[in-house]
């Protein structure tokens, strides 16, 4: 892949499908999330009064909860281009630097993983995003010289799932910070329901409830689920999804009632035999079970905190008693971390 390639702004021809079918296009039309959309419906009104672009805006939270479908919202709402790279695509200043002085005033640039921007890159963002202006070397050694150009009025859109990644100031030249939670069912119920109809196939309010508890709080998933559901029921010549044909494809997909996957439950269970319960740091256990450490941090974890299955203590991860009875297994005594276990 040549660098023109890797900072092309789209996704993929099925991404893009997927993002045209699903993703809501409006403010109004995005489901849960109601602080974040309370707060920017605000903001977003008195930029456009003002005839301004939006302040800085930095998004985030865990993966799949609607980040990149905000920062496209945004633009819509202000009626400006939007420009789309990620932190790992920007890997010399001179890429910032092609993207900065062709936008368009007003223009939307949206930088997804923002946290890992190379700090070069990062340093050249800066006077940017404060004084709309990019210093630009031109030549090398002792004839070499510095031009300022301007930058037109332009909004940055920062998505991470990692905020504490992100350097002071970086993060401190965001005016607005807006924290994503994971969705509740309800929510999540409401988000299947629009999503079948988008996609042509009913469903009855049991199969978008059944789907909607297993899809970890969490938008993508839910989509996705539906879609593989929407698979099965088709197969099997339903001409609605309901609660049976969710259970089965459900079943089929290995996610059980609590929306945990094969992955979630290995490494519940390899923390509870491998390693007693726990505490074990989580490169050990990304080694034990054959996934990233990353990955675990940023994708299973959060999920598995928010449901009280693990806790992280200066040792590492142990489980608690909840994850025990989750697993069907019986949950040490006197372990040295008091409070986690039954007793």
């Amino acid at each position: 892949m040549n660098r023109e390639q890797a900072l092309a702004t789209e996704a993929l021809p099925e991404e893009r499908a997927y993002e045209l079918s699903l993703r809501p296009r409006r403010l109004q039309e995005f489901i849960g999330q109601e602080s974040i959309c309370s707060n920017l419906d605000v903001f977003l009104r008195a930029a456009r009064q003002r005839s301004e672009p939006l302040d800085h805006l930095l998004l985030y939270g865990p993966p799949g909860l609607g980040k990149t479908t905000l920062a496209h919202i945004v633009a819509q709402e202000m009626e400006a281009p939007i420009h789309v790279t990620s932190g790992p695509a920007l890997q010399i200043p001179g890429d910032l630097v092609g993207i900065l002085t062709n936008l368009d005033e007003g223009a939307v640039l949206f930088i997804d993983e923002i946290h890992r921007l190379p700090r070069a890159v990062e340093e050249m963002l800066y006077p940017a995003m404060e004084d709309r202006k990019v210093d630009l070397l031109i030549g090398k050694g002792p004839a070499a010289r510095s031009v300022r150009l301007d930058v037109p009025p332009f909004t940055v859109i920062g998505a991470t799932t990692r905020q504490g990644l992100l350097t002071g100031p970086l993060r401190d030249r965001f005016g607005i910070v807006l924290s994503f939670s994971f969705y509740s069912n309800q929510a999540l119920f409401e988000i299947v329901s629009r999503s079948a109809g988008l996609l042509g196939f009913p469903i009855v309010n049991t199969g978008a409830e059944e789907i909607s508890k297993r899809a970890r709080g969490t938008p993508r998933i839910a989509n996705r689920i539906l879609r593989r559901v929407r698979d099965f029921a088709q197969v099997d010549g339903m001409e609605a999804i309901d609660q049976g044909v969710a259970q089965k494809a459900l079943g089929a997909l290995e996610i059980d009632q609590s929306g945990f996957d094969r992955v979630d439950r290995l490494l519940l269970e390899t923390i509870a035999k491998k390693f007693s319960g726990g505490p074990v740091g989580v490169e050990t256990l990304a080694a034990s079970i054959g996934e990233d450490a990353g990955t675990i941090e940023d994708v299973y974890e959060p999920y598995l905190l928010q449901q009280g299955m693990i806790q992280r203590t200066p040792r590492g991860r142990v489980l608690t008693a909840l994850a025990y009875r989750h697993l069907g297994l019986t949950a040490p005594r006197g372990q040295a971390d008091g409070g986690l276990f039954d007793q």
